[in-house]
């Protein structure tokens, strides 16, 4: 008696665990199978828009863009096309250039890349929203005093992407400017300047002519 009474009890602790372990299974199943049968439900309810022209609500520089778009329509393709809107630029179209650079929110984006129907919703500035009651903006003037162009196709990218990153970071170094506009190509091969021209909005003097030509 004092023998068998233990292993019964084991016994049952084994069955008892067993039944526990496969209950827990069973339940876990079940509740994957509800998670991807309700994310199944969400697919085949959202709305299926396209693909002819939809109504299209953006908001630029502060003010309501209503327009008329086909899904496929561009951010980039929005504002030069279906507005007055043409300060981003039409460069490479692959996302390499820089020059279709806005700001969605604080990100700098490259507008080419950005569907316009995805871009609803948040606020949309480009460089023709930076100066206000027709005084340029910091960044826009420091470009001019630094002669920070020169054909200028490129330039509003540049702007933009300056912009941005005055306001995450308003003291910038030559390094965190080189970061920012990495995204950035000016062909004419004027970075010194543009380099020069950040840190001037900054508030922030080039320490030498090396700092400056480094950039390149």
């Amino acid at each position: 008696m004092k023998n068998s009474e233990p292993e019964n009890l084991g016994a049952h602790s084994r069955r008892t665990f067993f039944k526990s372990l496969g209950t827990v299974a069973a339940t876990a199943a079940t509740a994957q199978v509800q998670s991807v049968a309700a994310e199944l439900e969400k697919i085949n309810t959202e709305k299926i828009v396209g693909p002819n022209a939809v109504p299209v609500t953006l908001r630029v520089n502060g003010e309501k863009l209503q327009l008329l778009l086909e899904p496929r329509v561009t951010l980039l393709d929005a504002l030069r096309n279906y507005s007055s809107l043409t300060g981003a630029k039409e460069g490479c179209d692959r996302a390499t250039c820089g020059a279709c650079t806005v700001l969605l929110g604080d990100t700098p984006i490259y507008s080419c890349q950005k569907l316009a129907i995805e871009s609803q919703g948040i606020e949309i500035t480009t460089v023709e929203g930076l100066a206000k009651n027709e005084k340029l903006s910091k960044v826009q003037q420091a470009f001019l005093d630094k002669d920070a162009l020169q054909c200028g196709y490129c330039t509003p990218g540049f702007v933009m992407s300056v912009t941005a990153l005055l306001k995450k970071n308003p003291r910038p170094n030559a390094d965190d400017v080189k970061h920012a506009c990495a995204g950035n190509t000016c062909r004419c091969g004027t970075h010194p300047r543009i380099l020069q021209a950040a840190l001037r909005a900054a508030g922030v003097e080039t320490a030498s002519k090396t700092e400056v030509v480094d950039y390149v």
